[in-house]
């Protein structure tokens, strides 16, 4: 294929993660380290900052501050939930972007998002095609959820994963204690996908593991979740239990307090509330008991000190592999990774996958990783997980706290 001269965008979109921004640092360096690419841009808050003709100038950013986008947390440059129309519906986003792409001589456009960004990804590929302008289009994934389709896991999973198994581990500290015994329910992220849930039971490895694991690809039998801990509470006066935000019963309705009514930008379901109300559920079952709920909420994904390395330099990995392959002439695709786990130990490797076949289709946890009562996982899930959390990151840090990066974000004319 000809070589293709022009500028790029790299947008974020969706909730951040704590290597969103490691990926976007690859795309960007590999950018500003090529021949091909003119112009380095990175859209204010995703295709948002696109449609309002808002684009930084990163060739205007200092190099080594810039260096420090690969260990903060969140989005650097901005994030949104807007979801564009189908272009045969609606074609008046698509041409806004196309007037965009032609005023800076855009020619790869890369976007860093779940499943929903995917889809935008997806679409904006198409159109572009479909118009006959040339540009090279590429997804680069990123997801806590760990719930996009094709690749073994995705960006931000690790860390977030890891975040969540060292709380399970210092939360069982602190709920052992007392000499009267607790119930602590912790709630965790993933609506659809318990993939989130299930990293609790890495705790498992250090002997502080809970006791209970609920996840949504199973049905939630109340019944049974009352009966499970009432077990435990009367064996060892203690439970800990991590559950997932959007498990449910029978008929599909959350058991989360949330209404259905409240949602994201994307129509998803805003959940919340989940360990409170099982906590009641507890308390009116078992008199006396004391009840601690615990929701991690934001802190699963912004949780810079915890880290993954694995996940840092895969995170980097997937962003300058989406560059590089553009620059070489592909276009349509979202950089994955294809792992194996063997005696020869974890190797990961990036893989491109079809945006069409990413885009809205959701992986969930294999539910024979699930065990037959449907409150905790195997040890298969273990084996998949444990390579991925590992490794300590190199933060930088200033009077022992937290130096993240400052972008000076100037704005292209």
């Amino acid at each position: 294929m000809s070589e293709l001269k022009g500028a790029m965008i790299i947008g974020q979109s969706g909730g951040p993660s704590s290597v969103i921004n490691a990926s976007c640092y690859g795309a960007i360096k590999a950018g500003l380290d090529s021949d091909v690419i003119t112009k380095v841009y990175g859209a204010a808050n995703g295709i948002v900052g696109v449609l309002n003709d808002k684009l930084y100038v990163m060739d205007e950013e200092d190099p080594e501050e810039l260096a420090i986008m690969r260990y903060t947390p969140s989005s650097a440059l901005g994030s949104c939930r807007y979801k564009i129309a189908d272009p045969d519906v609606d074609d008046t986003d698509y041409k806004k972007i196309l007037e965009i792409f032609k005023k800076y001589d855009v020619r790869y456009f890369f976007y860093n998002g779940g499943n929903d960004s995917m889809d935008t990804c997806n679409k904006i590929s198409k159109y572009m095609k479909k118009v006959g302008y040339d540009c090279r289009v590429m997804g680069i994934p990123k997801t806590i959820d760990n719930d996009l389709f094709g690749t073994d896991h995705c960006p931000g999973f690790s860390s977030a994963a890891k975040y969540i198994a060292t709380s399970m581990v210092e939360v069982y500290q602190d709920a052992h204690v007392y000499d009267k015994g607790q119930v602590t329910i912790v709630e965790i992220m993933g609506r659809h996908a318990g993939w989130l849930a299930g990293a609790a039971a890495l705790a498992r490895v250090t002997g502080y593991g809970p006791d209970l694991i609920y996840l949504p690809e199973v049905d939630f039998n109340q019944e049974e979740f009352l009966e499970d801990v009432e077990r435990i509470w009367n064996e060892n006066h203690n439970v800990l239990v991590a559950v997932s935000e959007g498990i449910h019963y029978a008929d599909g309705t959350f058991v989360s307090e949330a209404k259905t009514s409240a949602t994201d930008g994307f129509g998803h379901a805003q959940l919340g509330g989940l360990a409170a109300k099982l906590g009641d559920v507890v308390k009116n079952a078992i008199p006396g008991v004391k009840v601690r709920p615990i929701e991690l909420s934001l802190l699963q994904r912004c949780a810079e000190h915890c880290a993954s390395q694995t996940d840092s330099e895969e995170s980097f990995m997937a962003g300058q592999t989406a560059v590089q392959q553009a620059i070489a002439g592909v276009t349509d695709k979202m950089v994955g990774f294809k792992c194996t786990r063997d005696e020869n130990g974890y190797k990961c490797e990036a893989d491109l996958l079809d945006l069409s076949s990413v885009a809205n289709y959701e992986k969930k946890v294999p539910v024979e990783w699930i065990n037959e009562r449907g409150n905790n996982v195997t040890d298969a899930y273990i084996e998949y997980a444990l390579p991925l959390i590992q490794g300590e990151i190199q933060m930088k840090k200033e009077n022992s706290l937290p130096r993240f990066v400052h972008l000076k974000k100037v704005v292209a004319k």
